[in-house]
């Protein structure tokens, strides 16, 4: 991932309004605490093998001790657990959020700059890109994890059954998709989530748009660019000829459809390869990993995705849950235990644990396939025009309304995406921000 992600900064600090929102509101005093005895941490987030990194940096530190919570995965609930735990001042010292979301966190105070406790040092230690997604208005707000390409995952053997060549483009993956439904009436190619705007986004992003831009002073909102269109109008096509499932992600309806061979395929995540094995452990050496299909056949991602460790305002042990943090994301250890519990294939965004990481995975579950070589091709890949606003939330939650009502000559796509164009405009609006589109 050699790109520069320097737009993500700039969209944050390029508007004066904005800039101003993120430094004023952000919490904590800028000084990290020097604790001078045993220091106990509470720590909530939801990604696989975390219980196991947290029971390994236990029984290895005698200076810090965490206990961990586990809550529901951010869009499903956690991101709202976390935002009214700040608001009541009991947040816990440490918490999980994805890069998508850490603008709203950081726009609206809920957590502390870090960077005292997170060093040039620390930071040189990561893809600039991930380091990049992490410091807004010139702050450092989160110590980055993972970073999250496309990935297509599929059914080999039934694949094979069917003679359904492995789709290079979106053409071949409608090509492919309407070859599935011939061979199997029930069975489909893969599963559009109406639950999940963000694999949309994924979507969008690596198609070449790009919804949010900032000027001097104004937010440039444009959900309607050709690219969006493109994908938006394709998506609608293979609803409406019923060549995908359209099911909640990760619902027991997904999972079962998975089961059964009724759906072949997952366009999801670097991450999403620990799911599946987790998930249908049944089904091992049936699945392969591919590069996501791209529009014109070159290599092309966005990233779905994609976590960080950050420390909310109130938390007083900035110090020692940075130091956890770090322990997790930059030593072969704390990789080794997450990946090892046989739940995670996470693409570490600190470059030099990637082998780490490829030897603890069980390559077994996908043939022996060297799924961290197609991870790191894809992240090469992920375009840099990409950026995420401080309304994430809004942006998502008035999509995700919508696209569960899409029906075949009922509402569309392109009137959800709309949907969430007018609710984020609406929405820096009121946070009293200038806007275009």
């Amino acid at each position: 991932m050699s790109l520069s992600w320097s737009r993500t900064t700039r969209v944050i600090a390029g508007a004066t309004t904005a800039l101003a929102v993120l430094t004023a509101c952000g919490g904590g005093d800028g000084t990290a605490d020097k604790p001078d005895g045993p220091v106990t941490l509470t720590f909530w987030g939801w990604a696989k093998g975390t219980k196991d990194v947290v029971d390994a940096f236990n029984a290895s530190h005698t200076d810090i001790k965490v206990t961990f919570e586990e809550i529901p995965s951010g869009n499903a609930g956690g991101y709202a657990k976390i935002s009214n735990a700040v608001k009541a001042g009991n947040a816990p010292d440490l918490v999980s959020i994805e890069y998508p979301s850490l603008p709203e966190f950081v726009s609206s105070g809920a957590l502390q700059d870090i960077g005292d406790a997170f060093t040039e040092a620390d930071r040189a230690k990561f893809l600039p890109q991930a380091v990049d997604l992490t410091t807004l208005g010139g702050r450092t707000w989160a110590v980055p994890f993972d970073a999250a390409p496309q990935a297509f995952y599929y059914r080999k053997d039934l694949f094979e059954k069917h003679r359904i060549e492995v789709p290079a483009t979106w053409d071949d993956f409608r090509k492919a998709a309407e070859q599935v439904k011939r061979a199997d009436p029930e069975a489909r190619i893969a599963t559009f989530f109406p639950d999940d705007p963000t694999t949309f986004e994924a979507m969008a992003w690596q198609a070449g748009a790009q919804w949010f831009k900032a000027g001097d002073d104004t937010w440039k909102v444009d959900t309607t660019d050709p690219a969006t269109t493109k994908v938006t109008a394709y998506w609608q096509g293979l609803l409406d000829d019923g060549l995908v499932h359209k099911n909640a992600s990760f619902s027991p309806e997904w999972t079962g459809s998975l089961k059964n061979g009724t759906t072949l395929g997952y366009l999801g995540a670097s991450w999403g390869a620990g799911v599946l094995k987790g998930t249908l452990p049944e089904q091992s050496g049936k699945w392969a990993v591919a590069p996501v299909p791209s529009w014109d056949g070159r290599p092309a991602s966005g990233m779905l995705g994609g976590s960080t460790f950050a420390v909310p305002k109130n938390s007083t042990k900035k110090a020692a849950a940075v130091e956890f943090a770090k322990w997790m994301t930059t030593t072969e250890e704390g990789v080794q235990a997450r990946i090892a519990s046989g739940t995670s294939s996470a693409f570490p965004a600190a470059t030099a644990l990637r082998p780490t990481a490829k030897k603890a995975f069980d390559a077994g579950y996908y043939g022996g396939q060297d799924i961290y070589a197609l991870f790191e091709a894809a992240g090469a890949s992920i375009s840099p025009r990409w950026s995420w606003g401080p309304t994430t939330g809004t942006t998502n939650t008035a999509i995700k309304d919508r696209f569960g009502a899409v029906a075949p000559g009922g509402p569309t796509l392109a009137e959800a995406v709309k949907a969430g164009h007018d609710a984020t405009v609406a929405e820096l609006t009121k946070r009293g921000l200038k806007v275009e589109g």
